[in-house]
């Protein structure tokens, strides 16, 4: 995802805080995961502070008294911050896995300092730079909360709620002002929701009436940092858009958005369908998932009340909201999603051979049916591309560098330590990594698929794959391959798309010897990297992994949340602009 060049602007920082009630089992960090990849899409670098896992913390105080009879406060200190760390690593390899660049950083390698008890310290220092240096290289830098190290006892942690300072003191002291709160309720309430169904939340809160209202919701400490700081709280749920704030604002109360149960169709289960449908069965509460086509159901088993089916009219039988299509192929999923688009079913996709191959037909059936089609991560997988340019829509970008075919890059890579042509081609196979034909990577089909989409978002101009110059790996010899390592270069597959001044388009897929040091020559394997070049200069370099079932699936089901997200706060907007 997002790299760095001397002329890259910095982006955003926001912080976020997960705490042990959104952490209550282990699948649950690839949910909290997708939480802080949603902020990337959105352009943000993120400092993710968490908790320990429910019940850990407690289980590690009735140890220490098991243990320890009358324990010494500072030795509970010591084991009590073991949920942290732990829980810490885990955000970790759980954002890894989705292809988001991370770091973890524990107290100690940044310097992060308290004083006061050793069970109820308040933090005093932490060493910026640090963490920034890895933020440079990183989309995200993970942190244990709740503990810090002390001069005397080494050790400390920071009260009950301690991960709501050590997430208000990040931000204070990396220069952001805005901490995001990650609670299992979507802000606080003026009446416990649970026994007043229609109570209200607070869309404002001033620090002061926030430490009576959010008793036992945030740390006191907390609130009190926050306001010396003049740090923005927000506390909201995960998934959701909405929050209560807290800053030096008159209070105020708005009605919940409520968000609408989505039927959902789901065309195929692969390694991306599957990583899709993991995610949809996690919200049950959002989604309600019909039978999913697959070309062969035998012997899978049955998720929930449904089943799998080989039968497309069994698939759409329930008239669903939204199509999720993952079966792959061009032109008969492209008709599928036509047909869906122009009867108002909205359609989330991955398949960019579909969308390159008929792109003006795709969209002129969802403008027909007023019906939404995303597909952020046809290009690049879970690396936000595609966010990238739409952000920089109408600020004059001029040229799209990128390498984007992770089958190509473990080719090239092979063909570099001396394996033959075939014999690398069978070992991607072996490893999932190239299909039984191989010729769409190969060849630079797949490429050409990305870069036409890449130009259609960039600059608006129409420009299919089938005229844009490829070059196929047949073409690279060993003498080649040697030739570049001689020079200290590395072969890749270069999609280049430019902007010419006459308004027109160049683009090309070919394989190119870079310099060592060039940004895209250290993307390995699956890694994707794209450079978008400004005219003024600027260059954003947006790096992660392009294929592969989480990755995808993330950028996926970050497109269905998008329009869980927008569809609810139209229904919200609808009564008002009828009594408008």
């Amino acid at each position: 995802m997002d790299g760095q060049d001397q002329s890259e602007p910095e982006r955003k920082l926001c912080v976020l805080k997960f705490g042990s009630s959104v952490l209550e089992c282990e699948d649950d960090y690839r949910t909290c995961a997708q939480e802080v990849y949603r902020h990337i899409r959105d352009g943000e670098k993120v400092v993710a502070v968490v908790s320990a896992i429910a019940g850990e913390t407690d289980a590690l105080l009735a140890q220490a008294n098991r243990v320890g009879g009358d324990p010494a406060p500072a030795f509970v200190a010591r084991l009590a911050r073991v949920g942290e760390l732990h829980s810490a690593a885990l955000m970790g390899l759980a954002l890894n896995r989705m292809g988001v660049r991370t770091w973890v950083l524990d107290p100690d390698e940044m310097g992060l300092v308290a004083e006061g008890a050793p069970l109820d310290s308040n933090l005093t220092g932490l060493d910026a730079d640090a963490v920034n240096a890895k933020l440079s290289d990183h989309d995200v830098v993970v942190v244990p909360g709740f503990t810090a190290g002390h001069a005397e006892y080494g050790v400390v942690t920071l009260g009950r709620g301690g991960t709501d300072l050590s997430a208000v003191f990040f931000a204070g002291r990396l220069g952001s002002k805005r901490v995001r709160l990650l609670k299992d309720v979507d802000g606080v309430y003026a009446q416990d929701p649970a026994v007043h169904p229609n109570a209200e939340r607070y869309g404002a809160l001033s620090y002061e009436l926030a430490a009576g209202a959010s008793k036992g919701l945030i740390q006191p400490k907390a609130i009190d940092a926050a306001r010396a700081e003049g740090i923005t709280i927000e506390i909201a749920a995960i998934g959701h858009h909405e929050a209560t704030v807290i800053a030096a604002l008159p209070a105020r109360r708005e009605v919940p958005l409520q968000f609408p149960k989505l039927r959902v169709a789901l065309l195929g289960c692969g390694a991306v369908g599957a990583g899709v449908l993991s995610y949809l069965q996690q919200r049950p509460d959002l989604f309600e998932v019909g039978p999913v086509l697959v070309r062969n159901p035998d012997g899978r088993e049955r998720y929930g009340d449904e089943a799998y089916t080989d039968d497309l009219a069994v698939a759409l039988r329930a008239e669903p909201d939204l199509l999720v299509e993952a079966i792959g192929g061009a032109d008969y999923p492209a008709d599928i999603m036509c047909r869906a688009l122009k009867r108002g079913v909205h359609v989330v996709t991955a398949n960019k051979a579909a969308l390159a191959g008929h792109y003006d037909a795709l969209h002129a059936c969802a403008e027909a049916g007023e019906a939404s089609l995303a597909y952020s991560s046809a290009v690049g997988g879970g690396t936000p591309v595609l966010e990238t340019l739409e952000r920089l829509r109408g600020e004059g970008v001029v040229a799209v560098e990128s390498v984007m075919n992770g089958t190509c890059n473990f080719l090239l890579s092979q063909l570099a330590q001396g394996v033959a042509f075939d014999d690398a081609v069978a070992e991607a196979q072996r490893l999932g990594f190239a299909e039984a034909d191989p010729s769409t990577d190969v060849d630079g089909h797949d490429a050409a698929d990305k870069l036409s989409l890449l130009v259609r978002r960039a600059f608006g101009v129409a420009l299919p794959p089938s005229k844009i110059a490829k070059d196929s790996l047949r073409q690279v010899d060993a003498e080649a391959v040697r030739a570049a390592l001689a020079e200290g270069k590395v072969l890749k597959q270069v999609g280049r798309c430019v902007l010419k001044a006459d308004g027109s388009v160049e683009a090309s897929v070919r394989v190119e010897a870079l310099p060592a040091d060039h940004p895209l020559a250290g993307a390995v394997n699956e890694e994707n990297r794209f450079l978008v070049r400004q005219g003024d200069g600027r260059v954003h370099a947006v790096y992660g992994k392009g294929a592969g079932r989480w990755p995808t699936a993330a950028a996926v089901f970050g497109d269905v949340m998008d329009l869980q997200r927008r569809l609810a706060a139209e229904a919200q907007a609808a009564p008002l602009k009828l009594s408008a």
